[in-house]
């Protein structure tokens, strides 16, 4: 998942990226490996199960006059290795600190 904020002129505000897998080791190193192919010890699970919501909170940090935003949250399936993006979902909101 890559979320990214951009101010009105198009200048990026911020941006977050987040793996969603099982993380699992070779229990050989302390080295993290990602992916079902390398899991031969799962140490946690954080992976996006199926039917069932995830909400989940991020923020930016926005510099000095700068009151909106425009949030775009775009959801990735990386096929084995991280240049193998497929795009799954992509949503684009403007958000303000103003009422």
């Amino acid at each position: 998942m890559v979320v990214t904020a951009k101010a009105a002129d198009g200048k990026e505000l911020g941006k977050v990226e987040k793996h969603y897998h099982p993380q699992a080791t070779n229990c050989r190193d302390t080295k993290m490996r990602y992916g079902a192919q390398w899991k031969v010890a799962n140490l946690r699970d954080t992976s996006l199960q199926p039917a069932q919501a995830k909400k989940e909170s991020i923020e930016f940090d926005l510099p000095a006059g700068v009151r909106e935003a425009t949030v775009t949250v775009d959801l990735f399936y990386e096929n084995v290795n991280p240049g193998n993006k497929y795009s799954i979902h992509s949503i684009t909101r403007k958000v303000s600190l103003d009422r």
